[in-house]
């Protein structure tokens, strides 16, 4: 075990927010300006060290708000997506460089997705990360539908990129459909291949993006991407208080504040609308509470943790 790269040493994890990208793509959420300002003044509270507010598809429109997020002067670091391919491409560059702290490009690595030749993407790619380090030295690729594509050529792309001087590569289970294990061998054998920090967007759609984040972690990964309450497309993200959880239960530090977790949980439900179940893993109100006679004599026998640790109560009921 102590040859597992999760296990080599004490290291943290990188945490990225995207609630205020992927929550706009939830059906009925449309954030208001000051609704993205009070979500971000509480991931900064609760010491996320990055949070991503620009979409590739809407650049221009999300740089305005992340200029006014400037005005809040907070420790939290902004960035955002580009398109490789966009035919704004550069002029994004541009705009992104003024109010970003970082950015990454992208390149969807699915051949159903233009540009549809392997060679096309890897020149119309690397040609914007060219351009994009020539004003910003911090710049990543990310590739959607990384777990839909052959093997092979995603790691090509990757050491190429890595090479050309990307400063982090983001790896995408764009439709949510791999699990554990595969995640595990897939990120596994990029570490071997990259010597800069990789990064894991999940997706849930099978219910198994906290257990795929951190299978990425536990192969190498440096950091993962999450949203609060899971809140995304289809059937949501990584949730950041379950990967956070999960990551701090197997002693891996984050620098999150676990005790801010459900506070955060309960004001991204209320400024999405889009409720948290009971149920709900780590900060559903049900968590810590029991019913079940077999428990009562020993209740925290039955707990992953100690729900003080989110601000929670153990309640008994009949």
């Amino acid at each position: 075990m102590a040859h597992e790269p999760w296990a080599t040493e004490s290291r943290k994890v990188a945490i990225r927010d995207s609630t205020l990208r992927e929550g706009l793509d939830v059906p009925g959420v449309a954030f208001s300006t000051g609704q993205r300002v009070r979500i971000a003044k509480l991931l900064d509270r609760s010491m996320v060290p990055e949070i991503e507010v620009v979409a590739p598809g809407r650049v221009f429109q999300d740089l305005e708000f992340a200029r006014s997020l400037k005005s809040e002067n907070l420790r939290i670091k902004a960035s955002g997506l580009i398109f490789a391919s966009s035919p704004r491409c550069r002029e994004e560059v541009k705009a992104a460089r003024e109010c970003l702290e970082r950015f990454d490009v992208l390149m969807p690595v699915s051949e159903q997705r233009k540009p549809y030749d392997r060679e096309t993407k890897k020149e119309v790619l690397l040609d914007a990360l060219s351009y994009s380090r020539e004003y910003c030295p911090n710049v990543g690729v990310g590739f959607p539908h990384s777990t839909q594509a052959a093997p092979e050529f995603l790691l090509e792309i990757c050491q190429e990129s890595a090479r050309r001087g990307a400063a982090r590569i983001f790896i995408y289970d764009t439709h949510g459909g791999m699990d554990p294990f595969g995640v595990y061998s897939l990120i596994r054998r990029l570490r071997e291949c990259v010597d800069v920090p990789i990064f894991f967007h999940a997706h849930n759609d099978l219910g198994m993006a906290t257990a795929n984040s951190v299978a990425a972690v536990r192969a190498g990964a440096d950091g993962v991407d999450v949203t609060v309450n899971g809140l995304g497309d289809r059937a949501g993200n990584a949730s950041l208080e379950q990967v956070v959880m999960a990551l701090h239960l197997q002693g891996l530090e984050t620098g999150i504040d676990l005790g801010t977790l459900k506070e955060l949980s309960q004001a991204v439900e209320q400024e999405s609308g889009i409720p948290v179940s009971k149920l709900a893993p780590v900060v559903g109100e049900f968590v810590a509470t029991h019913k079940s006679p077999a428990h009562l004599d020993i209740p925290k026998l039955f707990e992953a943790f100690d729900p003080s640790l989110v601000g929670l109560e153990r309640k008994i009921t009949h």
